[in-house]
């Protein structure tokens, strides 16, 4: 069969499009995700055009091969992970950026397209694509898209969904079709665009994505708030929307993570720093912004409140948010970075929470959040070697969305289901809905050849 396999592919692709070697292969097994299982690919397909992807795809029907999209593999759920002698199809070579329109105000990209090579493109328009994931120097828009990727911007500009327009996907039987519009309105049929993203490669492969742009914000400037407890911080973040602010970005870091970037960067943060907020405005005068919300975080208890007057001040702060999860990583050597979304006037409940888990597994778990969503990230710092210490690392993880869940919030806001939790997704969306999103998946997708075992 994979012999079979190998020759069909090559028949309609490049010689070195086609990687069978398992030593190259073997690097294309998993993405960025702890405890998530990978197989052995029978190959990996690097095509660069529409037709070469629909060739795989008629070639994976026609012989029943499973088909697993990846872009970069900086996911953190493991939908990207290899199934045992499937076809890896990696997008990262469909890399070009095919159109920029200042008029429209749209973007037609490839899926291989890096997000910060497109965000540099636009700028040379005096355009913006806000959608930032942490990993958007390296990430890709078709991953993205593949996972509803936010960042930390989210809190103003929203997540990727919010900027697809449409699309161009080959399905399962190699078939090509196109959703959604170029235009700024639009409601023809049933909204396919939005179904595709988040779908993790398991309806259809995303080759081409018309993008909506929006103009070039002004420069933001930042400003940092310590406070002598998380609870404070909370409310200083649900006083700050509750008073009708609109932040570029509102993010906060508990004790034990401002004590890991300490640690790793030596950057002077002070030790009785329990919780540190940051706030930023990109409005034409975000310095009287700034203003206001210092004095809302003052009035909520902050022990410091101290704003940036330029950009390289701004840079400064945002520095400690941008090492969180490497100093976090250090402090064990492994971490399970989890993606629980609340409601954001249950923040501090979450925080209380998480510190209560901790405890209680006796581990260290590092909150950072985008605390402006109410997304935040539990990182469960432990070391691989041990495997009790693996076991109740695990265990947090699973009590940390079980909290999530009863705080009415969401077991992933941005880093999707995977295999990570596909067990969680059927507690979250409960029997029925797991029922309609099976028969959604076999309309699109039949034989179950697109990243089978993921989601569900």
């Amino acid at each position: 069969m994979s012999r079979n396999l190998v020759a069909l592919l090559q028949e309609g692709l490049p010689a070195e499009a086609v990687l069978t070697d398992p030593d190259v292969t073997s690097a294309y097994s998993h993405d960025m995700a702890s405890f998530c299982g990978a197989g052995v690919p029978a190959a990996v397909v690097l095509p660069r055009t529409v037709e070469q992807v629909q060739h795989v795809m008629r070639t994976a029907t026609g012989l029943r091969v499973p088909v697993v999209p990846q872009g970069a593999r900086t996911g953190l759920s493991g939908a990207a992970n290899a199934s045992d002698g499937c076809i890896v199809l990696s997008l990262v070579k469909m890399d070009r950026i095919l159109e920029i329109s200042p008029v429209d105000r749209t973007a037609v990209v490839e899926p291989g397209v890096v997000n910060a090579t497109l965000s540099r493109a636009v700028a040379e328009y005096g355009l913006h694509y806000p959608p930032d994931p942490s990993s958007w120097e390296t990430c890709t828009i078709g991953g993205n898209i593949g996972t509803a990727s936010g960042g930390l911007c989210c809190v103003k500009y929203g997540v990727t969904a919010e900027y697809v327009l449409g699309l161009d996907v080959v399905l399962a039987d190699g078939r090509l079709m196109s959703t959604g519009r170029r235009t700024a309105k639009g409601v023809a049929g049933y909204d396919l665009t939005r179904l595709f993203v988040g779908s993790e490669g398991s309806l259809g492969i995303v080759v081409r994505a018309v993008l909506a742009l929006k103009p070039q914000p002004p420069q933001q400037l930042v400003l940092a708030a310590e406070f002598g407890s998380s609870r404070a911080a909370c409310d200083a973040i649900c006083t700050i929307m509750e008073g009708g602010h609109v932040p570029s970005l509102l993010e906060l870091m508990d004790r034990t993570t401002v004590k890991a970037v300490n640690d790793l960067a030596h950057m002077g943060l002070p030790e009785t720093t329990e919780a540190l907020l940051l706030a930023a405005f990109d409005t034409p005068d975000p310095a009287a912004d700034l203003a206001a919300v210092g004095a809302l975080c003052e009035a909520a208890g902050a022990t410091q409140v101290v704003p940036a007057e330029d950009a390289a001040e701004s840079e400064l702060l945002l520095q400690a948010r941008r090492l969180a999860l490497t100093a976090l990583e250090a402090v064990k050597g492994t971490t399970m970075i989890d993606d629980v979304c609340v409601p954001r006037s249950k923040l501090a409940e979450m925080l209380d929470g998480v510190e209560r888990i901790g405890e209680k597994y006796g581990l260290t778990i590092g909150v950072c959040a985008h605390a402006g969503d109410g997304n935040t990230h539990p990182t469960v710092c432990f070391d691989a070697a041990d495997p009790d210490e693996g076991r109740r690392a695990r265990e947090s993880f699973d009590e940390i969305m079980a909290l999530g869940l009863e705080l009415g919030g969401t077991i992933t806001g941005e880093h999707g289901v995977g295999v990570l939790k596909k067990e969680w997704l059927a507690r979250e969306i409960g029997p029925v809905g797991v029922e309609m999103q099976r028969a959604v998946k076999a309309a699109f997708d039949p034989h179950s050849l697109l990243n089978p075992g993921k989601l569900f």
